[in-house]
């Protein structure tokens, strides 16, 4: 059976998709979508993770659809989360590392000149919807604008405005910049020094003072058949480093870890107790969001969208899949994920088909009821006949393009049904997997299988040429003897 394709539908999804139970409001409904930095595959309690408690993540997929198969465009953030934001491949993008990214000078391959910022000629998520009206807010991490060395000159300033939030379609700005994790005075402590974030009070913890602002926002939302929809956009710092957990929920994890047959040393104690003490944060705060669309009579017209951006930072976050953060295996871009619409998508459903971040832009537009642009979100899929209930999907083959230098080296990638093959690029070697049968990738079966790995090889490279995929260089080979400081360091860009 095709995971592309095919979706078992149980008789309770079929029922609560049908029209009979759909959302009152014939408008379109509000969208409310979470996005955690750095959230591994198995990082809460029901994806497996036996320290983390997340009580309030699980009643929220336990109202919705959860699903197993859910993808990263990219191990790394920036690429991710233009793509979630575009629809479209970072490949496609040219937008393929964490900006600013590494320079690597002295590695086998130059990688190319690849961009740090969105085209502002594309038209994002929070545009399309706002062209039909939406109120769109963001919240938190934006890590999608070039970085500058001189703050301070009025000139660099006027060019890092043209890639902001609000350049991209956001109405409202609370905390997005250039930083990919909180650089600010206090860290994760206040003073937080983000924009939209003016004051606030000695110890104010960060994931709360966001969420914060998300329920404030909330209040203002209308209510009513001429009222407008809103997308909030709360894209959270944590879990990144630095791992700095609220000290009376340290102290509470120290304990229990302490407590264990095997208590792990000082130092990782520490480690684990702060790592898990922001998974606690995170979860309170879905709970306070989702109390407060209930509260304020919205839950019922809110699709909610939780996912991550890549993979988890710690191979413990991972679920046991190979690799973490930054690698080519799955642990690097798999993702906890689910989607919730009260009457509209089946409470307690799950689905295995394999989705990923491109393809939200043309679901929500769809389940909201507006044209789709297929223009823009060239390589998204809408996902609403697998949502509630009434079909799979039309795609064969999920892509990764990373042609840099990070915690692995230059590599594509392709998952068609259940294999998988790894395309290393300094050496030519590939990597083919067995997902159903291998589902942590300690098997690769490309000597076994040679046909089976041509195959999947041909097709990315037909893909790669497809979206016109930037690719690493070998570098010229230097006389031993002469100095190496007039290598380019291709890495560094612009």
């Amino acid at each position: 059976m095709n995971l592309f394709q095919v979706l078992p539908a149980s008789a309770a999804l079929l029922l609560l998709a049908s029209p009979a139970t759909a959302a009152s409001s014939d408008r379109p409904p509000n969208i409310l979508f979470l996005l955690v930095d750095d959230l591994g595959w198995g990082a809460l309690s029901s994806y497996g993770a036996e320290l983390h408690d997340t009580p309030n993540f699980d009643a929220l997929a336990a109202r919705g659809m959860r699903f197993d198969n859910a993808y990263a465009a990219c191990t790394v953030c920036s690429p991710s989360r233009a793509a979630i934001l575009t629809g479209r491949y970072p490949a496609r993008l040219h937008l393929t590392d964490w900006i600013p990214g590494h320079g690597r000078p002295e590695a086998p391959l130059a990688v190319p000149d690849w961009s740090r910022e969105i085209d502002p000629g594309l038209v994002t998520l929070p545009e399309a919807l706002g062209d039909h009206g939406y109120r769109t807010w963001f919240l938190g991490k934006w890590h999608l604008m070039p970085i500058y060395d001189e703050w301070s000159d009025q000139r660099t300033r006027l060019e890092q405005a043209k890639h902001t939030p609000q350049a991209h379609g956001f109405d409202v700005n609370i905390a997005g910049r250039e930083w990919g994790q909180p650089k600010g005075r206090g860290r994760y402590f206040y003073p937080f020094d983000m924009p939209g974030i003016r004051s606030g009070e000695e110890g104010e913890y960060l994931t709360d003072r966001l969420t914060d602002e998300a329920l404030k926002l909330l209040d203002t939302a209308e209510q009513g058949e001429n009222a407008k929809p809103f997308l909030l956009y709360l894209s959270y710092y944590t879990v990144h480093t630095p791992l700095m957990g609220k000290p009376a929920d340290v102290e509470h994890y120290r304990r229990v870890l302490a407590d264990r047959d095997n208590p792990p040393t000082e130092n990782e104690l520490r480690t684990l107790a702060n790592y898990a003490a922001m998974h606690r944060s995170l979860d309170q705060s879905i709970g306070r969001i989702v109390a407060k669309l209930d509260e304020v009579g919205l839950a019922d017209d809110t699709i909610i969208v939780f996912t991550g951006d890549n993979g988890g930072d710690r191979h413990d976050a991972c679920g046991g899949l190979r690799g973490r953060k930054g690698t080519e295996f799955e642990g690097g871009v798999r993702e906890p994920a689910c989607v919730v619409w009260p009457g509209r998508i089946g409470a307690g459903s799950k689905s295995s088909t394999p989705i990923i971040g491109m393809d939200f832009y043309p679901t929500l537009l769809s389940l909201a009821g507006l044209p789709l642009r297929p223009d823009q979100h060239a390589d998204g899929v809408d996902l609403s006949p697998v949502l509630t209930g009434n079909g799979g999907i039309d795609r064969e083959a999920l892509y990764w393009h990373y042609p840099h230098y990070h915690r692995t080296t230059p590599y594509s990638a392709v998952r068609r049904g259940d294999w998988k093959l790894i395309h290393m690029h300094e050496d030519d070697r590939r990597l083919l997997f067995d997902l159903a049968a291998d589902p942590h990738e300690q098997h690769d079966l490309a000597a076994a299988r040679p046909e089976r790995a041509a195959e999947l090889f041909d097709d990315l490279e037909a893909w790669k040429r497809q979206v016109n995929a930037q690719m690493p260089t070998p570098r010229p080979v230097l006389d031993p003897g002469a100095s190496n400081t007039s290598d380019q360091a291709a890495g560094v860009g612009r």
